[in-house]
This record gives C-alpha cells, sequence and structure tokens, in this order.
C-alpha cells in the first residue's frame, strides 16, 4: 500500500507515524467510497429486475 502511485510517498521506502495515518485514512476513505458504490449498483441491479 505505501508504494500506491497515487500518494506522494511512492519514492519513500520509510514513511513516519502521521504519513502512514494520513495513508491509512486516505485508503479508508477510498474503500468508503467504493462500497457506497457498489452498494448504489446492487440496487440499480435490483430495481432492473
Amino acid at each position: 500500500m505505501y508504494n500506491c502511485s497515487c500518494s506522494g510517498y511512492e519514492y519513500r521506502s520509510f514513511l513516519t507515524k502521521e504519513e502512514k495515518i494520513e495513508l491509512l485514512k486516505e485508503y479508508q476513505g477510498t474503500l468508503e467510497k467504493e462500497a457506497k458504490g457498489v452498494a448504489e449498483r446492487i440496487k440499480a441491479l435490483e430495481k432492473n429486475n
């Protein structure tokens, strides 16, 4: 995860505790958005049945 090209830390091997927390929070936000999108897609598919 720490080498993700979407972060500003892709060329660093050692991150500070604060940087790790920031990356994890960003990742959590991404996962929450993805889960919301999946839920919306499920609802849309169920309506079409």
